[in-house]
């Protein structure tokens, strides 16, 4: 017997930033846009425009359709399916401001239960997926199964990240601005079942009923899948930091073919007392990467502030300059850009520069770009950045007797737990539309499907590059 529920708002999983039938004979499946946009806007926009990297529409709509027939086909390429997956698109107006916008929301628009072949019983899933393992189309009639929308406004107004607007491009150039192709293939994805379908803020399944989604997330430090915890253990596992990872056969098995060493921090010397060991870190996109070869050092603060921090955003004093000389600095992170700190320290003399979180999540990447950036620079969580200037207390003017070596663990792999399965993203604050339906922001090298759009995506949902389709394989795709 079939069982379709509705799923429209809650279907929706939001991308912010701080988130026709395409394909050819060669497809494995069949993805068909069906245009919901009115005259003269989103995809029918007339706006004139030249043709940009690999993309010849003559008009601003035109690209707009162009660059989604770029990301379908990928998507087309990769699935298989004996039912045409339709997906309802628009560009239109979403919110944005001078500083952070939304890019794009997808999801599934109905789920399905005890469908025939379903592969569990009593459980839901993303209509396209449903109708794929159905073999016949589920949808009700007239409706679709993924519904996309996408800011029309971004980068176009001064009111929405005025500058950094979308990137229309099919070649990957992006520079400055934002790749709608990866984008598109963020949201497809979240569309096609890359979504978790219970109340992540209480813990509560959807009309009683759990999702693929659920036996697949497990809480590490029980571990305890989602599908056997009590609501509040759901509640509580999505906001626990860097404990929730994916225990997915087809995801565990290519995990080591994309992801690279964890880079770490470790602490050691005479005066680094409880310190002393390993320190989780969010590596930087800009400077030379973290490997085998550590850059070592001491550790010294700079202190350029009256509450005694420092921001390291105004050329370094003589005596901060010399403490840093030669040495790995320590420094707030605040009031600059994380590339403007790496110059001033590098300038100063560093060999290094280790950035201190100023709220208490986990620990991150450092974004930016600058080739003339030269040291390496990393990023810690507040609780370590405390300990380690408590250790430094009694220093002397160039020497802390606290030796930092910025590096990687051969023997972990980034963004996963200790048996390498990939951590989800679950901060300690709940980032709806963003928690838990996403990969971990620390994976290197960056993923597709992490809550926020990198600059070095390469439109690559497989193996070696990105862990996207074998995560939906091991859904049923």
């Amino acid at each position: 017997m079939s069982n379709k529920r509705p799923l429209l708002r809650r279907a929706a999983a939001a991308l912010a930033v701080f988130c026709c039938t395409i394909g050819s004979a060669l497809a494995a499946a069949t993805i068909t846009i069906v245009n919901t946009n009115g005259p003269n806007v989103g995809f029918n926009d007339p706006t004139p425009v030249q043709p940009v990297g690999g993309n010849s529409g003559r008009t601003l709509g035109a690209q707009r359709l162009i660059a989604f027939q770029q990301a379908a086909d990928i998507w087309a390429r990769t699935l298989t399916s004996p039912v045409p997956v339709r997906v309802a698109a628009s560009f239109e107006p979403l919110p944005c401001n001078a500083d952070g916008a939304v890019l794009g929301a997808a999801g599934a628009v109905e789920v399905f239960s005890n469908f025939p072949n379903a592969p569990k019983a009593d459980t839901w899933y993303p209509g396209a997926l449903a109708s794929k393992l159905a073999r016949t189309d589920l949808a009700s009639p007239g409706q679709a199964h993924i519904q996309a929308r996408f800011n029309s406004r971004l980068g176009l107004f001064p009111d929405c990240m005025p500058g950094s607007g979308f990137y229309l491009g099919l070649d990957r150039e992006a520079g400055a601005q934002i790749d709608l192709v990866a984008v598109l293939l963020h949201e497809l994805a979240h569309g096609l079942g890359f979504q978790n379908f219970t109340d992540e803020s209480t813990g509560e399944f959807f009309l009683g009923t759990p999702s693929i989604w659920d036996y697949f997330l497990v809480d590490i430090r029980n571990n305890k899948a989602w599908v056997n915890m009590k609501n509040d253990e759901r509640r509580r596992s999505a906001i626990g930091g860097a404990n929730l990872s994916w225990n997915g056969e087809r995801v565990y098995k290519v995990t080591a073919k994309v992801l690279a060493p964890q880079p770490q921090l470790v602490v050691s010397g005479m005066a680094a007392g409880k310190a002393s060991g390993s320190h989780e870190v969010g590596d930087a996109s800009f400077g030379p990467q973290l490997g085998q070869n550590a850059v070592t050092g001491e550790l010294m603060p700079v202190v350029d502030q009256p509450n005694g921090s420092g921001l390291a955003c105004t050329p370094l004093s003589p005596a901060n300059a010399t403490a840093v000389r030669g040495n790995i600095a320590l420094v707030d992170r605040g009031a600059c850009t994380f590339v403007t700190k790496a110059r001033i320290l590098q300038n100063a003399g560093a060999r290094g520069m280790v950035v201190m979180e100023n709220t208490a999540d986990p620990v991150s990447p450092l974004g930016g770009t600058d080739p003339a950036v030269r040291i390496p620079a990393v990023r810690i969580d507040r609780a370590t950045g405390n300990q380690l200037k408590s250790v430094m207390v009694r220093r002397s003017r160039t020497s802390s007797g606290v030796t930092a070596s910025l590096g990687v663990d051969p023997d972990r792999l980034s963004g996963t737990d200790l048996v390498r399965r990939i951590r989800m993203y679950s901060p300690e604050i709940f980032s709806p539309g963003s928690s838990v339906s996403h990969y971990s922001v620390d994976t290197r090298p960056n993923q597709l499907m992490e809550p926020s759009i990198s600059a070095d995506l390469l439109h690559d949902v497989n193996p070696p590059r990105d862990l996207t389709y074998p995560l939906l394989q091991d859904i049923g795709w």
